[in-house]
């Protein structure tokens, strides 16, 4: 990675704990000025907690966090002065404009009075809605309240703009949308990007990446980097008898197989495409469906913590589910 320049976030014994409940157990990390950082991780890792403690809206147990070099316990306002801030759900007033959304955020910024209408023109010109300026945002798309968020977190100039899962919900083709505009501002405006996410696109956008799970980091480089350490290629294949298949493929070849939530058995070898001509030639179970990849985010994920990180999210999404459905 390119060096970009100096800290400008510093987290030295990050904690917090609610009661008995330790959320997030001892964070340790710097951010440079300039970078695009991430923390990669199923629900419930501790990603959206540290961003809270970060942004100064829930006070750590215990640890430093510094932003722009002032502390987020002792100087909160200056923290909250240099940072844009969007969250997982929406925040904005439905009922209002676009630009009556923005002017109240200025407000709030203390953005002086005779630069708003030039601040709001210009980010708005950066997520495309100059010409929804004067709309009502409860008649905007998802992905239209997504960007107008973006737009709304850039007004006073922030130094790190914290994305907390900023296109969950979103269809694919929006997310990619969202994305792109959110590379154009970093490039504009030079901010700092610090981002939560679970999809292993956004992730591979990162400068960096902090493997988060159970309230630590077990894992922290550049995205090609954490794949390199994977080493190897992936094999996947299902059989007509998984367990079976499973079992021979550790005995033969001394190596761990892990079974995907879609019933596919993958495992790391060197040299795949040699490996896999000897393999499918010789192996005595059914193979119904073979396939070969270089290791994806997933993989670190799965070889770091024995889960896939699709697999933790989509359980997460059914207890919520069940948990609704029970209350009413």
């Amino acid at each position: 990675m390119i060096k970009l320049g100096k800290n400008i976030v510093e987290v030295t014994g990050l904690k917090k704990r609610y009661k008995d409940f330790e959320a997030v157990k001892g964070v340790d990390l710097q951010v440079e000025e300039g970078e695009i950082f991430g923390f990669l991780g199923p629900n419930g890792a501790g990603k959206s907690t540290t961003i809270n403690m970060l942004s100064t809206i829930i006070k750590p147990s215990d640890g430093i966090a510094k932003i722009n070099g002032y502390d987020n316990v002792k100087e909160r306002d200056d923290v909250r002065a240099s940072i844009g801030l969007i969250f997982q759900e929406s925040t904005l007033d439905e009922k209002l404009t676009a630009n009556e959304n923005l002017m109240l955020h200025c407000k709030f910024y203390n953005v002086p009075k005779e630069k708003r209408e030039d601040r709001i023109q210009e980010v708005l010109e950066i997520v495309d809605l100059s010409e929804n300026r004067s709309k009502i945002v409860e008649t905007f798309s998802g992905g239209m309240k997504r960007r107008l968020e973006i737009a709304r977190g850039l007004l006073h100039y922030p130094r790190v703009l914290f994305l907390d899962e900023p296109t969950v919900g979103l269809d694919p083709q929006t997310r990619n949308h969202i994305w792109e505009y959110i590379l154009k501002l970093k490039e504009k405006a030079g901010i700092t990007i610090f981002l939560t996410t679970h999809y292993m696109d956004e992730a591979e956008i990162c400068d960096r990446i902090a493997v988060m799970d159970g309230g630590k980091i077990i894992a922290l480089d550049s995205p090609e980097q954490l794949k390199s350490d994977v080493g190897g290629d992936i094999i996947e294949i299902a059989t007509t008898d998984n367990q079976q298949a499973k079992q021979k493929i550790e005995d033969t070849y001394q190596t761990t197989v892990n079974e995907s939530s879609e019933g596919k058995l993958s495992f790391q070898v060197k040299e795949g495409s040699t490996f896999l001509v000897e393999f499918v030639k010789n192996f005595d179970i059914p193979i119904t469906t073979v396939n070969l990849r270089r290791p994806t985010l997933n993989d670190v994920f799965l070889q770091l913590t024995g889960r896939e990180i699709r697999e933790e999210t989509a359980s997460k999404h059914e207890r919520n589910k069940q948990s609704m459905r029970g209350g009413r």
